[in-house]
């Protein structure tokens, strides 16, 4: 089962970085992304940086979201978190 993230922070180089509920710390590269369909709008840094958490995923305004799954398998584990 995926674990449940917390918290979203867009960063340098379009990359975000996540919290998960287990106390991982991830960063996940949008970059490869930015090629395809709607994800292209995520170039525009400013709507980038309007992630959120919506339900168990990362959301932009416009709808575009992630699969919680292939957040978590792609993403980078930074540290775990006391």
């Amino acid at each position: 089962m995926t674990p449940k993230i917390i918290s979203v922070k867009p960063v340098d180089d379009y990359q975000i970085e996540i919290i998960y509920h287990n106390k991982e710390k991830r960063v996940l590269n949008i970059k490869p992304l930015l090629k395809k369909g709607k994800f292209s709008e995520l170039k525009d840094k400013a709507f980038f940086d309007s992630a959120r958490v919506s339900f168990d995923t990362i959301e932009w305004p416009n709808g575009i979201d992630i699969d919680p799954e292939d957040i978590y398998k792609t993403s980078l584990l930074v540290e775990n978190i006391s």
